[in-house]
């Protein structure tokens, strides 16, 4: 019987059910490398949770085959979960990124006491070997610069990785996509294509970023105060738009907000962001400014409740307040899940008397990611034998499934996995393989602990229900209840004297029926009085908060 040919495995880890935390594997034999380590920012219905990771237990499990991780550019969904990773590897692992996205990854692993970490450059055009990979960098255009994508060539076939992507003809930096690139690899052969389909429910063409300069130029030339831009701290090409806008119309530019301050310091080290030491000023210098003089660079664009803006919103922020006449320019789109604390710091800004603009009253924001056009085009120049689309939702990836048919990709050829699925390829040829442990890590405080729903639960129901606490303390001597001690927490009905003695009597009812005779076991009676006050709440108030009984003898 012939021996069978070794595959190539392609297994995502995260970046299949959300936008964010994306992670996949490249396995073959005894070599794997990895692709992108992102993070997730958790929603409404995960209070307390402060990240979501992939959960990568698959990686840490084939840790002696991992020959390198790549990072295809320095956004969090993409670079958040490395400091996680590399504490938990065994050993020394290179990194192989732009001179930009090293330098952002390297203050991120500063923070988690990481030191010495294996950093290793590459460029457009940069090729690597790691085991039986080769590795051909190119340069891609996203909203951060220095993005690439990754060409891999292995015993098994050719695989071609977009990362984040859109065709941006006229880009900040002047770097455009490396269409030559693409073009050469799409002759010598792509077996499987990876591409981004965030935006492939969007028809036509994503607009370039240069359109937005025009606009904020507009704003902070005829703003009649100081001006605040919120925007992402690693769109690095916006802030340079921003900075070059300030300065074009005679204003100064402050930066506030630990992570803006950090990126753009990285940035300006590193040639990235162009703005003189003249023009760019401390906060603690504004005073001796005119109003407007002044350009305020921070975060906030997601509303986060700590970030700069939602600071100055609430008069919180330790150097600098937003008053009346100031104008706010809000220049992202909030990510899915995010809309709420948006408009609330919307909305406490208004309440402010302060301008706002966002995407929905000027040109202020475009996305990077390439719309259906662009991601027909990147199908129609790889002509690749095997399709999978990668980093967004369901709706996401199976719209962009539909482009690949539409431009001649058998559907038979389409590939739509969820994380933990593989991909398996030989001599070009690729069929779905058995699936991985996969799912979600939470970064809980200093705790990383594995999805538990209980947990997650009971937060819900105390943020909706609140909590009660019944201490019941009985005597041991003759088994009577002594005393019955009602507390609640986040309740509206605590004050309400006649309810909670009506409680407290029901308890007492229930006890001593259960005490009658010999006594009950403590745990049945704590089960008796979590059961009968839940009920007796329940047809009271139609709610059902978190019932804590505590037993004991005295």
């Amino acid at each position: 019987m012939p021996k069978k040919e070794t595959a190539l495995k392609i297994i995502p880890l995260g970046g299949l059910d959300g936008i964010g935390k994306n992670m996949t594997v490249f396995e073959y034999g005894n070599d794997m490398v990895m692709i992108d380590a992102g993070l997730m920012f958790p929603d409404d219905e995960q209070p307390g949770i402060d990240l979501i990771l992939p959960d990568y237990t698959y990686v840490l499990e084939n840790e002696d085959k991992l020959r390198g991780i790549i990072i295809t550019h320095g956004h969090e969904d993409h670079t958040g979960a490395l400091p996680y990773l590399l504490q938990d590897l065994t050993h020394k692992v290179p990194i192989y990124s732009s001179k930009l996205t090293l330098g952002i990854i390297e203050g991120k692993l500063a923070e988690h006491n990481i030191k010495s970490p294996k950093f290793r450059e590459v460029q457009d055009g940069s090729t690597i070997t790691l085991g039986a990979f080769n590795i051909t960098f190119f340069a891609m255009t996203h909203s951060i610069p220095a993005a690439f994508g990754v060409f891999m060539n292995t015993p098994a076939g050719n695989v071609m990785h977009t990362g984040d992507f859109k065709l941006d003809q006229t880009p900040i930096d002047g770097v455009r996509p490396n269409y030559a690139a693409i073009n050469r690899f799409a002759a010598e052969g792509v077996d499987v294509l990876l591409s981004d389909s965030t935006n492939a429910t969007r028809p036509g063409f994503t607009p370039s970023e240069a359109a937005v300069g025009p606009a904020l130029r507009h704003i902070i030339k005829n703003a009649p105060g100081r001006v605040f831009v919120a925007s992402f701290s690693s769109h690095i090409h916006r802030l340079q738009q921003i900075c070059d806008a300030s300065v074009a119309v005679g204003r100064k530019v402050v930066v506030t907000g630990r992570s803006m301050v950090t990126n753009t310091k990285v940035a300006r080290e590193l040639g990235y962001l162009r703005i003189s030491d003249e023009n760019i000023i401390d906060a603690y210098d504004l005073e001796k400014l005119p109003d407007e003089q002044i350009v305020v660079l921070c975060t906030g664009s997601q509303g986060e409740p700590l970030s700069a803006l939602a600071r100055m919103a609430n008069g919180e922020h330790k150097s600098l307040s937003i008053h009346e006449g100031d104008t706010v320019i809000i220049s992202a789109n909030p990510i899915p899940g995010n809309e709420k604390s948006v408009q609330g710091i919307i909305n406490s800004l208004s309440k402010l008397g302060c301008d706002i603009y966002d995407k929905s009253q000027a040109l202020v924001h475009v996305s990077g990611h390439g719309s259906q056009e662009e991601l027909k085009l990147m199908l129609a120049m790889v002509k690749p034998r095997n399709f999978m689309p990668v980093h967004g939702e369901a709706q996401h990836l199976r719209a962009h499934a539909k482009l690949a048919q539409q431009v001649g990709i058998p559907e038979n050829n389409i590939f739509i996995l969820d994380n933990g699925d593989s991909l398996e390829v030989r001599h070009g040829k690729a069929r779905r393989g058995p699936s991985v442990d996969s799912g979600v890590v939470y970064v809980d405080g200093l705790s990383i602990t594995d999805a538990n729903p209980v947990v997650l639960r009971d937060r819900q129901r105390l943020a909706q229900d609140g909590v009660i606490t019944c201490v019941v303390a009985i005597r041991s001597r003759n088994h009577s209840v002594d005393t019955i001690d009602l507390s609640g927490r986040g309740v509206s009905f605590a004050t309400d004297e006649v309810l909670m003695d009506d409680a407290r009597a029901l308890v007492r009812s229930q006890v001593e029926r259960l005490e009658k005779g010999n006594g009950a076991s403590i745990d049945t009676v704590r089960k008796g009085v979590r059961n009968s006050l839940s009920n007796f709440l329940w047809s009271k108030t139609h709610t059902r908060p978190m019932v804590i009984p505590v037993v004991m003898e005295v």
